[in-house]
């Protein structure tokens, strides 16, 4: 007797790996609110590394997601990554695929409309993502894989219906890296400033008026730029997040700055109610906290790069510097702090990222789609 064949699904989501709590996997539980029946199918799932809300979604990870190592740590499964993305295959008649390099490899049944933060950072930019402090076995491993993986990369991206881009950095980047000519769809927040908030332990220093730093401790992220620059300043600073750099910048921290790391969502609305601003000098492809700080009327103070282009207005919702140092990081601080902050005109900002903006234009793509007879 053949075994029972699952229902095909109208609309499926592919993302690259549920291992972290970062913007991507925010955009993930947007898109499953937008489309709340689509499973979830992804090459590895570890629950208690990314966001709650994913222990009620329908997630279907791949055979690689058996090996607990790979789980805990994604980027010791590169080498794997590309044949596991080639044998996951999604039954539905649209796929939204959320992805920064594995997940527009999945095979799929119907249209595939690829949501993408950026061409692969580690083919691509390889450098400013593996670091450049030490022998890194990653990068050696690279090294030897990265003709294939570009010849892969490129044949999945070509595969596609339709290709989105989360900002203007990256739809160049995606025109640089596959002749593509792809749409901007700005990714959506997800703060809800009306829902409770809890506190998080930090001294009574830092609750009178801190800075904010929330990041995946990773090299192009730059974290280490802004503790140094607060080291400088004096001024509190709450570093959020985790990654490979973490032992490193908690060796920088001077005793002004305290770094924090899983947080619940509840949490973070108490950082960015009551911080002073938040402070990026990472190479982003899109910037997603500035616009969560907006949501509270908090100003930014960003790297002048990428994604931060298209979610800071200069001196409406925060100011840039120009260079991921220190001593650029300090005097845009000090800008910063002379400047008398309309919190009406930042919170108003946040309404083209809305989530309902976001989800209305995917809507349309699939009625578009749907119209002119199915995928490209």
């Amino acid at each position: 007797m053949a075994p029972k064949r699952e229902p095909r699904a109208n609309v499926a989501i592919a993302h690259d790996y549920l291992t972290q709590r970062g913007g991507a996997e925010k955009v993930v539980l947007a898109l499953h609110r937008a489309f709340p029946e689509a499973p979830v199918h992804t090459t590895l799932f570890e629950p208690d590394l990314t966001y709650p809300e994913f222990q009620g979604v329908d997630v279907v990870p791949s055979k690689l997601n058996a090996f607990r190592i790979f789980r805990r740590s994604h980027r010791l499964a590169l080498p794997f990554l590309a044949p596991i993305a080639n044998s996951m295959s999604v039954d539905a008649d649209h796929t939204i695929v959320s992805s920064s390099g594995w997940a527009h490899g999945f095979r799929t049944t119907g249209s595939k409309i690829v949501y993408c933060y950026s061409p692969a950072r580690w083919l691509y930019q390889r450098e400013a993502y593996l670091g450049s402090r030490g022998l890194n076995p990653q990068r050696m491993v690279l090294t030897i894989l990265s003709p294939f993986l570009k010849r892969w990369d490129r044949r999945q991206a070509a595969t596609a219906t339709k290709y989105f881009a989360i900002s203007t950095v990256v739809q160049q980047r995606i025109r640089d890296a596959y002749g593509i000519e792809a749409e901007v769809l700005p990714a959506p927040h997800s703060i809800d400033t009306a829902l409770p908030q809890d506190p998080v332990d930090l001294s009574s220093e830092h609750e009178a008026g801190f800075y904010l730093c929330i990041s995946r401790l990773l090299p192009y992220k730059n974290v280490h730029a802004v503790v140094e620059a607060f080291n400088q300043l004096g001024l509190p600073l709450v570093v959020v997040g985790t990654g490979p750099e973490e032992k490193h910048l908690a060796s920088l921290a001077g005793p002004n700055v305290v770094m924090r790391k899983n947080l619940s969502d509840a949490q973070m609305r108490w950082l960015y109610q009551r911080t002073q601003a938040v402070v990026s000098a990472s190479f982003e492809d899109f910037g997603l906290t500035p616009i969560e700080a907006a949501a509270y009327g908090k100003p930014s103070i960003v790297l002048r790069w990428g994604g931060f282009l298209d979610t800071v207005r200069e001196n409406e919702t925060g100011v840039y510097f120009d260079d991921p140092q220190p001593a650029a990081i300090v005097a845009a601080v000090k800008a910063a702090r002379t400047v008398s902050w309309d919190a009406d005109l930042i919170r108003s900002h946040t309404e083209i990222f809305s989530e309902e903006h976001f989800a209305r234009r995917l809507r349309a793509e699939i009625e578009s789609i749907d119209e002119s007879g199915g995928s490209a």
